[in-house]
């Protein structure tokens, strides 16, 4: 750990409550008030290179000395300071955190490489990267909490949402591997993932299943970010349509925000990319093949653990085919995980983004009852 500074206290379970209702998420599970962390630690990148990156840790003001930890892994944002750890108030990337940290538990949630603090781009939907940040966000914890007068036990149940929910499988598989001799793996829980980008997600993406501007977004962001780590064009001109080659790669920089992409990015895919990026992403091979292998392997394992898939019907941004792909590969494995439907749930006209509030809402219950 690099440093540490408390960012918010919400002294009782009635201002946890309020909090989380102002930001629409379930309050009823709320027992005990919260403080919260930034935390900065040392990692590594992509490379292997050592870099700092920063997570947000929630602690509740009761309840046991040594606690269970939650680990969180949150959805796709490309403005730094949208990550967890910039939390001044209750929002809908850190409200999970709250919500796990109310009910007893040490919440856990990385902010990943380059974002919050963490120097550099970021590298989107890059599992081990995710994976080692997420890791020794749990070992910075470790180290930090003691100083408060608590501890953290061996026991880590692991969630993610959207992005986050693969990010959560790289992590659990990690644990369950023992790459880390104290934490030990618990339960899985993730929202809403992108497991299977190749024949799940970019298909429906490209044929016009999901909502437009989402998928010119991610399509984009899956460029710009994955160009800088696996060089998969020598300019932008290959992939964007002008106007976009010239200001695209800019935009994904960290310091924008997320009504500048919106108004810096096309409606339709068909004004984003040139048919050289629509051939790339429909038929993909050589380097761009490999890392989509890599991506979408998180549900290639066997975990020994309670795991639930959680999933919105008809989710316009993670095509349902993802959780149906994840169930299977685990099948495949010998595992039978619970695939929980959760509906039609809406939060701002999404129902992709109503399944992290109401995951999290079923999420936490059935932590807590797990012995």
């Amino acid at each position: 750990m690099v440093s540490a500074e408390q960012t918010t206290t919400l002294a009782t379970k009635e201002d946890v409550a309020a909090a989380l209702a102002a930001a629409r998420f379930d309050a009823s599970t709320a027992r005990f008030g919260v403080d919260a962390y930034r935390l900065v630690y040392r990692t590594v990148d992509p490379g292997g290179r050592p870099i700092t990156a920063s997570g947000l840790l929630v602690l509740p003001r009761g309840g046991e000395h040594e606690l269970r930890t939650v680990s969180f892994t949150h959805g796709t944002t490309s403005y730094r300071s949208d990550a967890p750890s910039a939390m001044v108030k209750a929002g809908f990337v850190s409200s999970p955190a709250l919500t796990y940290a109310s009910a007893g538990f040490a919440a856990v949630a990385p902010d990943y490489l380059g974002l919050g603090t963490g120097p550099g781009p970021h590298p989107w939907m890059d599992v081990p990267s995710e994976t080692t940040a997420s890791l020794d966000m749990l070992r910075a914890a470790r180290a930090f909490v003691p100083g408060t007068g608590r501890a953290l036990g061996h026991d880590v149940l692991v969630t993610g949402f959207s992005q986050g929910a693969s990010a959560a499988m790289g992590l659990a598989r990690t644990l369950q591997a023992g790459d880390d001799r104290w934490f030990r793996l618990r339960a899985v829980a993730p929202v809403s993932g992108a497991y299977d980008f190749r024949y799940a997600e970019l298909p429906a993406l490209l044929e016009g299943s999901l909502e437009p501007k989402s998928s010119v977004l991610y399509s984009a962001y899956l460029l710009v970010a994955w160009n800088r780590l696996h060089h998969l064009y020598d300019s932008p001109d290959e992939v964007f349509r002008a106007p976009y080659h010239s200001t695209i790669e800019a935009l994904f920089d960290g310091s924008h925000t997320g009504p500048q992409l919106f108004a810096g990015t096309p409606d339709t895919i068909d004004a984003l990319l040139t048919p050289h990026g629509f051939e790339m992403l429909r038929h993909p091979t050589g380097r761009l093949a490999e890392a989509l292998r890599v991506a979408d392997s998180t549900c290639d394992w066997a975990p020994r653990v309670p795991v639930r898939l959680y999933v919105a019907d008809g989710d316009e941004q993670a095509a349902d085919a993802n959780t149906d792909r994840c169930e299977a590969a685990l099948r495949s494995r010998g595992v039978n995980a619970a695939v929980v439907n959760l509906g039609t749930p809406d939060f701002a006209g999404s129902r992709h983004l109503g399944s992290n509030v109401a995951g999290t809402a079923d999420i936490v219950r059935w932590f807590s009852r797990l012995p």
